[in-house]
């Protein structure tokens, strides 16, 4: 895909926003130009780019109403953004139409009918994987302790499964000890999810947790990704071990990643 002139980002939380606004901009791409959500967004992103508008989740109309008046053609969605905010929080008119024409209301649905809103205005929603590509690991990377038997017997039995559930569209990441699947990720998150299946997992832990994406996976506006964050969620879970899909996942603070898998003893690895 050519590399667009002027590039729109609808930025969530955490720090995969500022990480693609470095890398873009490396790219080559020569106008940034940021949709910021209110209590949301790192304001640090503000220095990444040439014009952040700040607005409230749920206001569609004003969302793309600054892309049009900033001449963007293409945008990309990139940081968390909880589809179940757009029902805690009062959405605009837009986005009440939106969310009523929807028979199932999940994060594809959902983050799809913005999609489709945008490009009635004519704004393209792009992938933006083209510019993440250093932070996506390949099959072969791992950190931490070598995985024992039992544990390599549960990451291939939950690859399989995690695989399933995703293509079910009931989450993405699941739990997994001695041949038993304690946790399935759903609407509460990946963190929730980990929290849950350490608790199952008895005093002494052990839990071998797989994150994927899906078979049809659409990395517009969901690209599964872990970091220093997930990590402490593992260690404090007492998990063993934190396997994920190579290649279509990103890989945030890397070296914070590694620092605390070998502190705790935690295999992070790639399959």
């Amino acid at each position: 895909m050519a590399i667009p002139k002027t590039l729109g980002i609808i930025a969530g939380n955490r720090d995969l926003p500022v990480l693609l606004a470095r890398e873009a901009r490396a790219a080559g791409v020569h106008r940034l130009v940021a949709v910021a959500m209110q209590g949301e967004t790192d304001a640090a992103l503000g220095e990444h780019v040439d014009e952040i508008i700040w607005v409230k989740i749920g206001q569609l109309s004003k969302l793309i109403k600054a892309f049009k008046s900033s001449e963007v053609k293409q945008c990309v969605m990139v940081g968390q953004i909880a589809p179940d905010n757009l029902f805690k929080l009062r959405p605009d008119l837009r986005a009440i139409k939106l969310l009523a024409s929807l028979e199932k209301k999940n994060a594809h649905t959902i983050f799809g009918g913005i999609a489709d809103e945008l490009a009635k205005d004519k704004i393209e929603l792009i992938e933006a994987t083209q510019w993440l590509q250093p932070v996506m690991p390949d099959k072969g990377f791992t950190v931490g302790p070598n995985v024992t038997e039992a544990q390599q017997s549960d990451i291939d039995y939950g690859l399989c499964m995690a695989t399933e559930i995703a293509r079910l569209d009931i989450g993405q990441t699941i739990v997994v000890k001695d041949g038993a699947i304690l946790a399935v990720e759903g609407w509460e998150g990946t963190d929730a999810c980990l929290t849950r299946g350490g608790e199952l997992a008895g005093k002494n832990g052990g839990g071998v947790a797989i994150k994927v994406a899906k078979p049809n996976h659409d990395f517009r506006f969901d690209i599964p990704c872990l970091g220093e964050k997930t990590l402490k969620v593992c260690a404090a879970s007492k998990l063993a071990v934190l396997a994920f899909e190579a290649g279509r996942t990103l890989l945030l603070d890397r070296e914070l990643v590694v620092e605390s898998a070998n502190r705790n003893g935690i295999t992070v690895c790639a399959v």
